[in-house]
């Protein structure tokens, strides 16, 4: 089809039509987006939309976002419900007039498969709201509709001709994203909800019914008398983020969602309230997905805090009457490395938890694995857990590789653990075994690294330890108990 075909088609088109380029410049525009703007193309083409309709209220700012969603993603985003003021012309009296539309914004791609354009389809949805000469049957398919939905939609006269291509409107409002329905009279009766709206509230019958008897767990909550006011006052009401009991399925207990909404009077063509229509978008994801960061920013602040104790522990008690400098700052760099390397394996896991046996190979990896053996059932512990055995197992691999088994050609190393139930809680019980024959003399002396086991084992974790040092071996047992997280991640190795 040649070019000139193509110009034929996009001008003939009944509904609004406009291209933009990536800096929201005009590029192109249809006659029929000259009559619903009332501007020419010769006012329009080259210039950007936010200088010919300014809007800083919600209008402006959704639309903002839709264009930059397409920009990004590249891909189509539909605003189901906007309001928006538009200038009105100087002959035309001047002043602004608010209007409401429905826009779906397209991207046009480039060779490399950047977005170049934005192709914006709007529907006019003015009288809809208003629902003017319509008072009596909003929403139904009857021929007043028909009449109602060509005085909106003047722009669309030659769709309005029969009840299917009114339908094919309708099915507009019935897919959009947001939540829509439209209550007609004094007690609410429901005679339009989409299909948003419909799976919100668990997909009950609500046409021809009162909200009060269609959605009766919401007394008491204020929503009520929100539309009682709407409707005797003409009053608007509007929230962010309110919170709601509601059955999402039938027969079900009521359960919290989250919801933006607004409740605008809808008036006759006399002036007078004929009912409310109502617009929602349900955030309960967003809000709860906000409220879990909220619990993660605390959480990952009482770590900061709890690690910054650690580290301040450690300085403490590293550089607390020392004889060499450059060993205390060798032993306070590596029990630092160590508290790091239990961080990166919670990390990896996203603070849920972290294998004892990882922790455990992470400490040991510098030994030859044929002289170590490690036998017992895969616990997953709790960061605080982890983090505080993490330190457990570094002063223990320091102290057999500078004092132990691991200091001589010989020398070997066994731990192993069991979970125990006793009472109501689990038990994790841990047998370091080091062996030794090289015949030198070794003691017992209450060092950092000994006051550091018992500050974690017996302070932190309130369990038991013992040290027990022979001619030829070094047993440590320790027993901690679970946390609820701890024992709730244990599996069979």
């Amino acid at each position: 089809m040649k070019s000139l075909e193509f110009e034929r088609l996009f001008e003939a088109l009944p509904s609004p039509y406009m291209v933009l380029d990536s800096d929201l410049r005009y590029v192109a525009v249809n006659r029929a987006y000259e009559n619903a703007v009332m501007r020419t193309r010769t006012d329009l083409v080259g210039e950007k939309l936010f200088d010919m309709f300014p809007n800083e209220g919600e209008g402006g700012r959704r639309l903002t976002a839709s264009f930059e969603e397409v920009l990004k993603s590249g891909a189509p985003d539909t605003i189901a419900f906007i309001p928006y003021e538009i200038p009105r012309p100087t002959e035309a009296g001047g002043g602004f007039e608010q209007r409401y539309w429905t826009a779906t914004h397209t991207p046009l791609k480039n060779l490399e498969g950047e977005v170049e354009f934005i192709i914006q389809n709007t529907i006019d949805v003015t009288e809809i709201v208003r629902l003017k000469e319509a008072s009596s049957v909003p929403f139904r398919a009857v021929p007043s509709e028909l009449a109602l939905l060509k005085h909106a939609q003047n722009v669309e006269e030659a769709y309005q001709t029969s009840v299917s291509q009114a339908e094919e409107f309708r099915g507009l409002f019935r897919q959009a994203p947001g939540m829509i329905a439209v209550l007609q009279g004094s007690d609410h009766v429901f005679t339009f909800v989409n299909d948003s709206y419909s799976r919100f509230i668990g997909g009950r019958d609500t046409i021809g019914r009162p909200v009060r008897a269609a959605i009766p767990e919401i007394e008491g909550q204020g929503f009520f008398e929100m539309l009682d006011e709407v409707y005797s006052k003409g009053r608007s009401f509007s929230g962010e983020g309110v919170r709601v009991m509601i059955r999402s399925q039938a027969q079900s207990e009521p359960t919290e969602a989250f919801i933006d909404f607004s409740y605008n009077p809808i008036r006759d063509a006399a002036g007078e309230i004929s009912g409310v229509f109502v617009q929602g978008f349900d955030r309960t994801e967003s809000i709860r997905a906000a409220q879990r960061q909220r619990v993660l920013i605390d959480e990952l602040n009482h770590r900061v805090k709890n690690t910054l104790s650690t580290v301040q522990a450690m300085a403490r008690q590293s550089f607390r009457n020392i004889r060499d400098p450059e060993e205390a700052r060798y032993a306070f760099e590596a029990r630092i490395l160590a508290l790091s390397q239990a961080h990166d394996v919670l990390s990896a896991r996203r603070w849920e938890a972290a294998g004892l046996s990882v922790l455990l190979r992470q400490e040991l990896a510098d030994f030859d694995p044929a002289r170590v053996r490690m036998v017992g059932p895969e616990v997953h512990l709790a960061s605080k857990s982890a983090i505080a055995l993490a330190m457990v197992f570094h002063e223990l691999a320091t102290n057999a590789n500078r004092h132990g088994a691991m200091a001589t050609d010989t020398g070997t190393l066994e731990v192993e653990w069991t979970v125990s139930k006793r009472g109501v809680r689990r038990h994790l019980a841990v047998t370091w075994r080091e062996a030794f024959e090289d015949g030198a003399e070794r003691e017992l002396t209450s060092g950092f690294g000994i006051r550091m086991l018992r500050r974690i084992i017996e302070g932190e974790l309130a369990g038991t330890l013992s040290l027990d040092l022979g001619d030829s071996s070094l047993i440590c047992r320790f027993d901690v108990a679970l946390s609820e997280v701890d024992e709730f991640e244990i599996s069979a190795a």
